[in-house]
């Protein structure tokens, strides 16, 4: 069982930078690829980084691709989600979520994710 809980959103305007935080309860951290995802007002839940358990491996949606970094530090449990360049279109509430299971590869997949935390959101003024 993983719990998350995220920090570090709020309203910043358009090409300012914000980093989102989410620690993780329970002692298999570091077995979990991790994800964050948003969802804006209207819209489908979306990918936006992932991470493999090492830390090695990273992916990106291409939406935020070269203005996100997505990073981990396992003895903290804690992964981060440093965000540049921020546009209107990231506003959103942003999850971070945990993959179950011995999986390694840092999929976009939100169905292949099973704990989410409750989001923080993220509101980017033009």
């Amino acid at each position: 069982q993983v719990q998350l809980v995220e920090s570090g959103g709020g309203l910043v305007q358009a090409g300012g930078s914000l980093r989102l935080s989410c620690v993780a309860s329970g002692r298999t951290f570091s077995r979990n690829v991790m994800g964050w995802f948003r969802q804006a007002p209207g819209r489908e839940r979306e990918f936006v980084a992932a991470i493999d358990r090492s830390g090695t491996t990273t992916n990106y949606a291409d939406s935020v691709k070269g203005r996100a970094l997505i990073s981990r530090d396992n003895a903290k449990n804690t992964i981060s989600l440093q965000m540049n360049s921020l546009k209107p279109e990231d506003t959103a509430l942003y999850y971070c979520s945990a993959r179950a299971g011995s999986f390694n590869s840092p999929t976009a997949d939100p169905g292949q994710y099973r704990y989410w935390g409750q989001g923080t959101v993220v509101s980017v003024s033009s």
